[in-house]
């Protein structure tokens, strides 16, 4: 019987920039590099697994095959790339827009760099830029799927549920319509979604749901991510614990509240107001009569679940832990936030395991309370929509 460890796993982060000032995410940070991503997860952030998904870069590739001569990094036997305390699963998002559609994006995961350099290949054919992230291929999202399959990968859609480039928000009613969910081990829920709400949905009840940070700056890492069970971080074991395989398995979700997702609920654009009233929003806005509204996660949920009235939750799933990152908390700085490091190690310490009364010896009272109110879901949120995060309530936490 194979000794089988909790792992704690963020699988969706971008790169900005390479680190000779090439782009690769426009909207992501300029120091947010390959190596820079696994120190920050390595040494501040205690995830054991990351997941960075612009590796189908020419430019990244470079730096990966940089680190691996000199010996910084290793390619480990099951899959994925070692950085001292942390497994980088290599990946790569892409857009797909159907005829009639919205557009999507999806994840790509594959073991090795190997695989990466061949698919990189193929993308060179069906998109315009492959040096940059998140961009559109024109191929079918069953074609893509195809691809990531035959070379030993797995597509996983990404933040189903936001209103803009996700398979639910922005381009169909069941994730049937775009490929064979039968052969799909993962979904990505998002940070205006959670178990509860995807649980709408009867097609996605085999399917292993992950919470992830779409990190586009260093800070980001970890504001959502996962507990693994596997006997080792690599890619071959991550995906034997999305087939809830031979004692694997995902064990724990930790996400933000829906609530301080920034799509949330409808949000109308003509007078600024989020619709977070007990009944569903209507075609217009409740508030100012005007069209221009945009569906929040919540209602566009309800809108698409026409088989179920309640959400039904498998036995077979993770409990999802409302956790809030400590950038949320009120009063929790820069600069406390690095006392508390150089205390408590890394950000997975303070939010999971030390001891309140020591946190609150470095950082007060009413910082230890929400932060033990954090771990007991217990923290009062207003609803973010919009574009627009929400926002913890500081007179309603304790301390």
């Amino acid at each position: 019987m194979e000794h089988l460890q909790e792992f704690y796993a963020d699988m969706h982060i971008h790169i900005g920039r390479t680190e000779s000032g090439l782009p690769v995410k426009i909207s992501g940070a300029a120091n947010l590099t390959f190596h820079n991503i696994a120190r920050e997860a390595s040494e501040r952030k205690g995830i054991d697994v990351v997941g960075i998904i612009d590796c189908h870069s020419p430019g990244v590739q470079a730096e990966i095959d940089s680190y691996l001569e000199k010996g910084e990094m290793e390619e480990l036997e099951g899959g994925g790339i070692r950085y001292h305390n942390t497994t980088i699963l290599l990946g790569s998002e892409l857009e797909i827009k159907e005829p009639g559609r919205g557009a999507a994006h999806f994840l790509v995961f594959l073991p090795d760099l190997r695989s990466m350099k061949s698919f990189t290949g193929w993308l060179s054919g069906v998109m315009k830029n492959v040096q940059l992230s998140s961009q559109r291929i024109y191929v079918s999202t069953r074609e893509l799927q195809q691809e990531a399959e035959s070379r030993g990968g797995i597509l996983i859609p990404a933040h189903i549920f936001t209103p803009y480039k996700s398979v639910y928000g922005s381009a169909a009613e069941q994730m049937s319509e775009l490929l064979d969910v039968e052969r799909l081990l993962a979904v990505e829920l998002g940070l205006s979604s959670d178990t509860e709400m995807a649980s709408y949905l009867p097609e996605l009840d085999g399917v292993a749901f992950l919470t992830d940070s779409d990190a586009h700056s260093l800070s980001k890492i970890g504001r959502e991510y996962n507990r693994v069970r596997m006997a080792k971080p690599t890619f071959r074991e991550f995906v034997l614990a999305l087939q809830n395989k031979d004692g694997r398995g995902i064990t724990a979700n930790y996400g933000l509240n829906p609530r301080l997702g920034k799509y949330h609920r409808t949000y109308c654009a003509a007078c600024g107001s989020i619709v977070d009233e007990a009944e569903l929003a209507t075609e217009r806005c409740l508030y100012c009569g005007s069209p221009k509204i945009v569906r929040g996660v919540m209602d566009r949920i309800k809108d698409i679940a026409a088989q179920r009235q309640e959400p039904v939750v498998g036995a077979h799933r993770p409990p999802y832990h409302y956790q809030v990152p400590l950038e949320f908390l009120p009063g929790l700085g820069p600069k406390l936030l690095n006392k508390l490091l150089a205390r408590f190690g890394t950000e997975m310490n303070i939010l999971h395991r030390a001891p309140l009364e020591e946190i609150a010896e470095t950082a007060g009272a009413s910082i230890a309370g929400m932060i033990g109110a954090a771990r007991e879901g217990a923290l009062q949120v207003d609803a973010g929509g919009g574009g627009t995060y929400g926002k913890v309530r500081i007179n309603d936490s304790p301390g």
